[in-house]
């Protein structure tokens, strides 16, 4: 049940965004992994047969990056490093505890630095993907350049893989997170402590909108 204290994190149209997003990684990242450790071939059945997989995996990526393009439009704003970062990442010891420091905005600057990561790794995955992408451009470009691309996906996916690993145990380990992305709300003590600078102005839109 909603409780009476909730305060929209996210809207329905956010929420949608960030799990297509999410399904996106999860089918390019199963059927990727399937396709660079032969001893995870059989990942590649996930998305019917390995030939399928192989015709889907790029198409699935592309979507995946134009769904975190969408995302990046709506929170970069919010994301921009400031001098309040700093304070946090220097009291990072307190975080790991669960006890937020400073007067935290949006986002802290851990899931900043998740943001500005994945955006990083997409953009290398999209452009190294589409030098290998067999038959539609890879035949335009030298062997070379194809190896490059090749290495430079295979990192690239790794790392970003790494990057939502580290977003998702943040995620749980932070209680409440979850709810936010599930249904949209969190409570305003949840705000209040995780996020008090955004708790302000959250509050002083709501003020606005009764007058």
């Amino acid at each position: 049940m909603r409780k009476r204290d909730a305060i929209v994190r996210y809207t329905a149209p956010e929420r949608i965004n960030h799990w297509i997003t999410a399904f996106c990684f999860m089918l390019a990242a199963v059927s990727g992994l399937g396709f660079f450790f032969p001893s995870f071939s059989w990942l590649t059945y996930i998305l019917g047969t390995p030939q399928l997989a192989r015709i889907a995996h790029p198409f699935i990526g592309v979507v995946m990056f134009a769904s975190f393009i969408i995302m990046f439009l709506r929170y970069w704003r919010h994301n921009l490093i400031n001098r309040g970062d700093i304070y946090w990442a220097k009291n990072i010891r307190k975080v790991i505890v669960n006890d937020e420091v400073d007067n935290t905005g949006r986002y802290n600057f851990g899931q900043k630095c998740v943001f500005w990561a994945a955006i990083v790794f997409l953009f290398l995955l999209l452009a190294s993907g589409v030098v290998i992408w067999r038959p539609w451009f890879a035949p335009l470009f030298p062997l070379p350049v194809i190896r490059i691309g090749l290495m430079l996906h295979s990192f690239a996916a790794v790392s970003l893989i790494v990057v939502i690993m580290v977003h998702i145990y943040a995620a749980l380990w932070v209680k409440g997170s979850v709810t936010a992305m599930a249904e949209g709300w969190v409570t305003q003590a949840w705000a209040r402590k995780h996020h008090p600078r955004w708790f302000q102005e959250v509050l002083k839109k709501q003020e606005k909108n009764v007058k």
